[in-house]
């Protein structure tokens, strides 16, 4: 449980290889994680070499996280392998649809976060890459992901060369609902945003963007309603083309 609440995310890493051993250790521990109806419908390529790291890193924005770290792990949705299988055994596979991407979406989330749970418990830290869904027909002519697989995120990995300390998060009872969801008024989301909108970095970030409110920082700036569309277009376009649309 310390573990859980004492995660951070690294940003900073050593110039120090990981172990292929430990690679595998954390890898494998993230194998153990559920999965609908045990078919391990993910894959996790594994991006070690420089030079295939710096291909990566414009993907990602070039952010320096993803230049830096000594290993990158991309998790894939994927009914490809689950489907040969199928096929191979005189079974008709149905996975070509929207549902099929989700469940193998929530399969590939649930071994990433194992995977992050056992590196950090190893003494490695993490960074989860959220750019990977803007570029992931990119990336999947990048790492040769064949039809019926998508990327759905990307974890830097590598031994921490900072100490950051912890996010700041809101209060417990401002995301959870007994027996069902009651909605927020006004008054109950300024109370659940108060500490967040004080914090000096917080207000130094809407002083930076020139902005009123650090709420007006994630819609102009961060999230933008333009950029949100322009990635969910490209986004369906590549489910599409990778056979999930059909």
């Amino acid at each position: 449980m310390e573990l859980l609440n004492q995660h951070v995310t690294i940003r900073k890493f050593k110039n120090q290889t990981v172990p292929q051993k430990l690679i595998e250790s954390v890898l494998y521990s993230g194998t153990r994680a559920s999965t609908t109806g045990n078919m391990q419908v993910y894959s996790v390529i594994v991006t070690q070499e420089e030079k295939r790291r710096q291909e990566l890193a414009p993907l990602h924005f070039n952010q320096p996280v993803a230049v830096n770290a000594p290993v990158l792990l991309t998790f894939a949705a994927d009914f490809n392998r689950f489907s040969k299988w199928c096929q191979f055994n005189s079974a008709e596979p149905g996975y070509n649809n929207f549902i099929s991407f989700i469940t193998a979406t929530i399969d590939a989330l649930l071994v990433a976060q194992n995977v992050c749970v056992a590196a950090e418990n190893n003494g490695l830290g993490i960074c989860y890459l959220g750019t990977t869904t803007y570029n992931a027909g990119e990336i999947i002519t990048l790492l040769d992901l064949p039809k019926l697989t998508f990327p759905v995120t990307t974890v830097a990995l590598g031994y921490p060369d900072e100490n950051p300390g912890l996010t700041d998060r809101i209060p417990l009872e401002g995301v959870i609902h007994y027996e069902k969801y009651v909605d927020y008024n006004e008054t109950r989301i300024r109370e659940l945003y108060a500490y967040k909108e004080s914090l000096d970095s917080m207000k130094q970030f809407v002083t930076e963007n020139d902005k009123e409110t650090l709420a007006q920082v994630f819609t102009d700036v961060r999230y933008k309603k333009k950029d949100n569309e322009f990635f969910s277009e490209k986004m369906l376009k590549t489910l599409k083309d990778q056979g999930f649309m059909e």
